[in-house]
């Protein structure tokens, strides 16, 4: 493969990806309406898409493009010791639901980031969010996997492979977190 070839294949994908600006904005509106109900956003994912769950924490609770007020929201995943702890005592399959029933309460979002949307810790977590009250999003590849069946509203990105996938789950975190502050300050 060529950086040509690939990078020709990113275009395509982020082509297709395009024609979800709806889905994009209705998870942008869910954002703001949970922020301004004091209510926070709380992002979770394994491997790179931890770390994607813990940029966009950052973007929020940081800046993003303007200059605001800092954004409720956190990453399930930059606690080590309560990762290795709960991994340790209830499996590693509750190391999302865990943490999510200590610092969720109802009216916040939920924000499972999985590129297979099969993630067995983050399928738990969506069983304490739903229980609680909290609306679940989630980011995944093209099948969706069974996080789609369970989301309030999934972002489906039009690729089943995982490194393209992760590259437009952040393009799509980024768009919706400048959507999100631009819209706050405008209604303020």
């Amino acid at each position: 493969m060529s950086f040509q070839n690939y990078c020709q294949t990113v275009v395509k994908n982020f082509e297709a990806l395009s024609v979800l600006g709806d889905v994009m904005d209705e998870a942008a509106d869910i954002w703001v309406q949970a922020l301004k109900r004091g209510n926070k956003i709380i992002f979770c994912g394994n491997g790179g898409s931890a770390s994607d769950s813990q940029h966009l924490a950052a973007e929020l609770v940081g800046r993003y493009i303007i200059e605001r007020d800092s954004l409720p929201s956190i990453a399930l995943t930059v606690d080590t010791s309560a990762l290795t702890a709960i991994a340790n005592d209830y499996g590693y399959e509750q190391v999302f639901a865990r943490q999510l029933s200590g610092l969720g309460k109802e009216g916040d979002v939920f924000v499972g980031i999985t590129t297979s949307g099969n993630s067995g810790n983050i399928i738990a977590a969506v069983d304490v969010a739903k229980k609680m009250g909290i609306t679940v999003m989630g980011l995944t590849g093209q099948d969706g996997g069974k996080l789609a069946e369970l989301c309030d509203l999934c972002i489906k990105v039009p690729s089943d492979t995982t490194n393209h996938i992760q590259e437009m789950h952040i393009a799509v975190g980024h768009y919706i977190c400048g959507v999100t502050e631009i819209r706050l300050r405008d209604e303020q």
